[in-house]
């Protein structure tokens, strides 16, 4: 098993655990070509999460996604490519993530002669998550801060099953050129008011919903697009991001994937938030 890594000393983890590591990234042609040399099979995950603007989400998750690409047409035998996408390709229009993963996947549905799949997960957590991990956090606290209006309605996955099914897609036969949706198995999704109520029951206290007023986190983003123009750091929280934690509708259902591979979730959210290791404070 090979791994792209731009910084060998930070993937440290990873060749602990018989990873060879193959120092480059997204831009460097020789690099993808050493990473992907006699293999099976490559799940693309790499990309952005943040930034201030379309362009910088398009350098990495659109641009990068076409690098892979051309590297694999160079192969006699390319081996089959797993895309991470995003269920907020579901819906460009709401944000410039959202806007670069679908255009990463529309450059995929293009290439016919390549044996591709597509993935959308819905929002992951787990040990090692950086977006979910805070807001669990608090919710041990006893506040759940939420964006946008409390019934609003999301799919959320663990990423063990996650993990589970991309090996499940990348061995069966009938995945081939297939976008394919999964979640934890939660019929119609969740609410603010549900997650709060798990979560209150993981942690033995009330679990408060408290929804941010709009006017404020307006006034944020706008601000961290400011500061982004100056200091040229990429801000997670902008006005395009916030359409996006808006929108009322990230519910989906595993019929797709499960009739066409037999992957099944096992990871409910009360099982993967005890096993985040968050102790009541």
């Amino acid at each position: 098993m090979r791994a792209l890594v731009r910084n060998p000393d930070r993937a440290a983890t990873l060749a602990e655990r018989g990873v060879q590591l193959v120092e480059g990234d997204l831009g460097d042609p020789a690099a993808l070509a050493r990473l992907l040399a006699n293999s099976r099979g490559v799940i693309h995950a790499a990309g952005v999460v943040r930034g201030s603007s379309q362009r910088a989400f398009d350098a990495v998750n659109v641009k990068g996604t076409a690098a892979v690409i051309n590297a694999l047409r160079q192969l006699a035998a390319p081996p089959r490519l797993l895309l991470i996408s995003s269920l907020a390709a579901r819906e460009p229009r709401l944000s410039w993530y959202a806007g670069s993963k679908r255009a990463a996947e529309a450059l995929l549905e293009r290439e016919f002669g390549l044996d591709w799949i597509i993935l959308r997960p819905p929002a992951v957590y787990g040990p090692g998550d950086r977006e979910m991990l805070p807001l669990f956090r608090l919710m041990s606290r006893g506040v759940a801060t939420v964006p946008g209006a409390p019934d609003a309605r999301l799919s959320l996955i663990h990423v063990d099953d996650l993990v589970a099914a991309i090996t499940t897609c990348l061995c069966a036969d009938d995945t081939r050129h297939r976008t394919l949706t999964l979640c934890d198995g939660k019929q119609g999704g969740y609410d603010w008011h549900e997650i709060a109520r798990i979560a209150g029951a993981v942690w033995g206290r009330r679990v408060h919903t408290v929804r941010v007023p709009g006017w404020l986190l307006d006034t944020v983003a706008a601000a961290n697009l400011r500061l982004a123009a100056i200091t040229g750091r990429a801000p997670m929280l902008t006005p395009a991001k916030l359409r996006e934690l808006r929108h009322r509708d990230w519910v989906v259902d595993n019929a797709d994937i499960t009739a066409t591979t037999g992957w099944e979730p096992t990871i409910g959210l009360r099982r993967g938030l005890t096993g985040l290791g968050i102790s009541r404070p």
